[in-house]
């Protein structure tokens, strides 16, 4: 006689499947558009190359995650146990398509490649930040509670929350407001059903309610002439094969990952803090995963990815006591796992992303933008506020930087001049293009040593700062090469060793500065006991 603990589906797993696939398309879509409708990028390598082995990854994911939810229900001998929710993670996703892929897709064009070359170039570098990212994640799920404890909270949301508010909430809000007519009512809808948490017809998600309002109304008033040129007919349908086969490629894509090592590396460290928190979340919502399985899942699977073609990276969802609210067991994640990952080796993915327009795609980022700022401010104490709200200054900075040194808007021959014209001090334009480079570790510094300074101890926020220096010297944080390289000081040109000498001084004189009040103040207390 089959049990209900021996079942493969339980009725809340058609909820949970829906809303964790809709999950995964909406990032996978974004990841196709901003790259083609973006930067240019030729569609056949996106479809063909990246698709087929990020969806693996997805794949390989919610399998283990599936097992390892049953084996937790065989031992504890319960039939209520949730499977962890994987899926590809959207900040460092749309990090990587709008901070990695897209600029060095057309830093390769302007170094003489044809487009094809530079497509398979960045795709090579796509895979190589997914294997190192892969690396850093394993080496840390043995040290994840380490790291959790000696980097502030403050610090590590904070530059998260950064992006979201900056890069995931004010770019694609943009990209809403070209077809506002469109993308406004998605927008509606998703704070409707997601904010104020409102009931959707038949129960339905909704991301997928917003997702089909969208697009009704896209391809309603499209043909009708109602959306001007921002209407454009769906392509065809066609099978796009291909089987994600691990290649050595990536091998390759190393030599172009340095630049871009100041964004990967801290890419990879929030995804084992995040593993580490929605373990926690799933512990206490009554399922005791092994928070080393859950991260080392996370890690292989981001590994396989990037081996088998794959540009962005998995990681376990946040919402896993939702998805138990909603009756999902381990169905969900198992049907999960092999749409999506069918779905990059058959190409139907790809026929589904073509359907939805980004201005279909862009609320449900700003939804996510919006959650990820809050809970940057939630889940640390109050009297941190202004170190998360002080970290969020270097992301600021690189949006600018991106949308200044875009062609489109400033000729390069102008942001040349601007960037070097040095006749009252360094010149306004570098100084926002220094603080944007390398802004997710500088966003950390920041707040970290705020942290220590609310917390009275001006001696460990000067250990900060002397880190916030050595960075800044190798141009890790404050690079003053426009593509955010590091580098030896001594190589650079004269002029741009200048700023070099000045950011990373900055951090030191502070530090002094930090530790002369320090003594000072601990002189008064000698004083005062005596």
């Amino acid at each position: 006689m089959t049990t209900s603990r021996n079942r493969w589906f339980a009725p809340g797993d058609l909820n949970g499947f829906l809303g964790l696939v809709v999950d995964n398309l909406s990032i996978m879509a974004f990841l196709a558009a901003a790259l083609i409708g973006i930067f240019g990028f030729p569609a056949d390598i996106v479809f063909l190359r990246m698709f087929p082995g990020t969806a693996f990854g997805v794949l390989l994911g919610n399998l283990a995650y599936t097992a390892m939810a049953r084996r937790l229900a065989r031992r504890n001998g319960r039939d209520d146990v949730t499977a962890m929710p994987l899926g590809l993670d959207a900040p460092t996703s749309i990090g990587m398509a709008l901070l990695v892929l897209g600029p060095a897709f057309l830093g390769f064009r302007q170094g003489g490649m044809d487009e094809h070359a530079a497509a398979i170039a960045t795709w090579q570098l796509g895979m190589a930040s997914l294997v190192v990212m892969g690396v850093l994640k394993f080496v840390l799920s043995f040290f994840g509670a380490m790291v959790q404890r000696h980097v502030p909270r403050a610090g590590l949301l904070g530059s998260i929350a950064g992006i979201a508010l900056v890069l995931m909430g004010f770019l694609p809000l943009v990209e809403i407001l070209k077809l506002p007519v469109v993308g406004f009512a998605g927008l509606g809808v998703v704070l409707y059903a997601l904010v104020a948490r409102a009931r959707m017809p038949f129960g339905l998600p909704g991301v997928l309610v917003a997702f089909v309002v969208g697009a009704l109304l896209y391809y309603l008033l499209g043909p009708l002439g109602w959306l001007g040129a921002g209407y454009h007919a769906p392509a065809a349908w066609q099978w796009r094969f291909a089987l994600p086969w691990p290649t050595l490629q990536w091998v390759d894509g190393l030599a172009y990952v340095v630049p871009y090592l100041p964004l990967i590396l801290p890419f990879g460290l929030l995804m084992v803090v995040g593993g580490i928190n929605v373990t926690e979340s799933a512990r206490a919502a009554g399922d005791d995963y092994s928070t080393r399985d859950i991260l080392l899942v996370e890690a292989l699977a981001t590994l396989a990815a990037g081996f088998c073609g794959g540009v962005a990276q998995t990681t376990p969802y946040i919402g896993q006591p939702a998805y138990k609210a909603m009756g999902a067991r381990s169905g969900y994640t198992l049907l999960t796992g092999i749409v999506i990952g069918l779905g990059g080796i058959f190409g139907y993915l790809s026929n589904l992303v073509e359907l939805l327009p980004l201005p279909v795609l862009a609320p449900i980022l700003v939804f996510v933008a919006i959650g990820i700022t809050v809970q940057a401010f939630e889940a640390t104490p109050v009297r941190y506020a202004a170190a998360v709200v002080f970290s969020f200054f270097p992301a600021i900075a690189r949006m600018l930087t991106i949308k200044l040194s875009d062609p489109a808007y400033v000729s390069p021959e102008h942001f040349a001049r601007l960037f070097n014209d040095g006749a009252h001090g360094i010149p306004e334009l570098a100084v926002i293009t220094v603080l944007g480079n390398g802004f997710i570790i500088t966003a950390m510094v920041w707040a970290s040593f705020v942290v220590a300074l609310i917390d009275a101890r001006p001696l460990r926020a000067a250990l900060i700062l002397l880190l916030g220096a050595a960075l800044s010297l190798f141009g890790v944080i404050h690079s003053v090469e426009l593509s955010g390289g590091i580098y030896l000081p001594w190589q650079l040109d004269a002029p741009l060793q200048g700023m070099v000498w000045q950011f990373a001084g900055a951090y030191l004189v502070l530090a002094v500065v930090l530790v002369l009040l320090s003594l000072g103040g601990l002189r008064r207390a000698n004083g005062a006991v005596r």
